[in-house]
């Protein structure tokens, strides 16, 4: 949900704060791209919606206990997804504008949707396409092929990438979208890993091969009065129970450049091609310094991710100093309320895990201190998002 602030400004596609010793992206065609956005998103919504099923919800009467793949039966879902132009334009580009990768390729597209990965890979001309979609979806993703005349080039599979049995041996391209809020939310990833381990050839691709996940610190005095405060007096009742629920859920929203306060810590790299799953559950070390005087009310994360193997190394990233994503920030609430001044800095580690009753949800452990000339402080904080 958008805070309703000021983000004329978050129109970069890439994070001033990126250290300058990392690579930076090349978001191909960025100015082509935002004077294409209304032709891309209209063409790209016809492809979600080209398609009406007989009984108007995907799923009909089916009921699942598996609320994961469910909420992916429902449009609205892919509809947001296709219509962030940042996150659909840049795998077109990257499969567009190298060709060469795909060129007579075996491509499995893992988590495919609507198909619409698919589809780029196919008319770049990949030898064939194999698309595993384990929600409702996959029967609106396999008329969505039918309809643009793929049907040879695409097979739509229906399950899960762990139960799929795939009609070839080996894949040269492993392609998906696979990252959630916070990078990890969803888990995602260790399907990606799975299909990376069991299908792909020696030496294949997997795209995006690099994620990194990142840290900063603002100022959010209104916010955090109206989203958490608010639970200590409501209509003249204590309901302050519900705001220690309240800050532990990390809050997913965008968050305006103009609150940074501090520069921005890398906090954990990921090589998708070599990673294990067990690379995804880490403790990192962390370092905010502040660039001027100002309070600090919370932390906030975001992800970039990148094609290092294309032509030109493009990718995005997810920061508020870039242009919006519908993944927007993740924002962690601090307990207290820090005093900073320029050139001092909040230190600390943060764990972050699979939860072990649902290994979609992710647990994170703050650990967090300041040794200011007007605030010291050090805590631990719990957060989860489920």
């Amino acid at each position: 949900m958008n805070r309703g602030r000021n983000t004329d400004t978050q129109n970069s596609t890439m994070t001033e704060a990126t250290p300058p010793s990392k690579v930076r992206f090349e978001f191909e065609d960025a100015d082509e791209t935002i004077e294409e956005a209304a032709t891309a998103s209209s063409n790209l919504e016809e492809d979600s919606a080209m398609c009406e099923p007989e009984d108007s919800s995907v799923g009909g009467d089916k009921t699942s206990a598996d609320y994961y793949f469910d909420s992916y039966s429902h449009f609205g879902i892919h509809e947001e997804m296709l219509k962030d132009v940042v996150r659909t334009k840049t795998y077109q580009n990257v499969i567009y504008k190298n060709k060469f990768l795909f060129k007579d390729k075996i491509v499995l597209d893992v988590g495919a949707g609507t198909g619409i990965l698919s589809l780029f890979c196919a008319k770049a001309g990949a030898k064939h396409v194999y698309a595993i979609e384990c929600s409702q979806m996959a029967d609106m993703a396999q008329e969505i092929v039918k309809a643009n005349g793929f049907s040879d080039v695409i097979t739509v599979l229906k399950g899960k990438v762990e139960e799929i049995d795939l009609p070839v041996p080996q894949v040269d391209i492993i392609i998906s979208e696979w990252m959630g809020y916070f990078l990890l939310y969803e888990n995602m990833l260790n399907t990606v890993l799975y299909a990376r381990d069991k299908w792909l050839v020696k030496n294949g691709i997997v795209l995006p091969d690099n994620a990194s996940l990142h840290l900063t610190a603002i100022e959010d005095a209104e916010y955090k009065e109206d989203k958490i405060e608010f639970w200590n007096n409501v209509y003249g009742f204590d309901m302050s129970c519900i705001r220690k629920q309240s800050m532990m859920e990390p809050l997913v929203d965008t968050v305006d450049q103009n609150q940074i306060v501090t520069n921005s810590q890398l906090l954990k790299t990921m090589d998708i091609s070599k990673m294990t799953s067990g690379d995804a559950s880490f403790t990192a070390p962390f370092k905010l310094i502040a660039e001027r005087d100002d309070y600090i009310h919370a932390l906030v994360a975001y992800f970039d991710v990148s094609f290092s193997v294309c032509h030109k190394m493009t990718g995005f990233s997810t920061g508020p100093r870039s242009r919006n994503t519908h993944w927007k920030q993740t924002v962690l609430y601090l307990e207290d309320v820090l005093t900073i001044c320029q050139g001092e800095f909040v230190f600390g580690t943060m764990t972050v895990t699979q939860n072990k009753k649902n290994p979609r949800d992710v647990d994170i452990t703050l650990k967090y201190a300041l040794n200011g000339s007007r605030c010291t402080v050090s805590k631990t904080q719990q957060y989860k998002m489920r």
